[in-house]
């Protein structure tokens, strides 16, 4: 009977340790799930940044802006405009 006492509380102490293991190994996994979260939600609001610097840098009335004023263009006129006819 003594045999089986011990043999009965060392599996109930390798059980312990199983839980108690598992327990930190769950604990582990969801910080890090918690941390990914996180950094998740960072990159989403920098891609959103991000999409709508480029449609703020794409804006057909912004370049036109820039190239009038900081490259000095003008719109094409119709007495300077030259018309090209392609040989036959």
């Amino acid at each position: 009977m003594n045999r089986a006492v011990v043999v009965l509380i060392l599996a109930l102490m390798g059980c312990s340790f199983l839980l108690v293991n598992s327990q930190q190994r769950t604990r582990q996994l969801f910080i890090e799930k918690n941390r990914l979260e996180i950094q998740q939600r960072k990159l989403n609001q920098e891609w959103n940044r991000l999409e709508y610097e480029q449609r703020e840098l794409s804006r057909s009335s912004r370049i036109i802006d820039i190239a009038k004023k900081q490259l000095h263009m003008n719109d094409a006129k119709q007495d300077k405009t030259i018309y090209l006819k392609e040989k036959e």
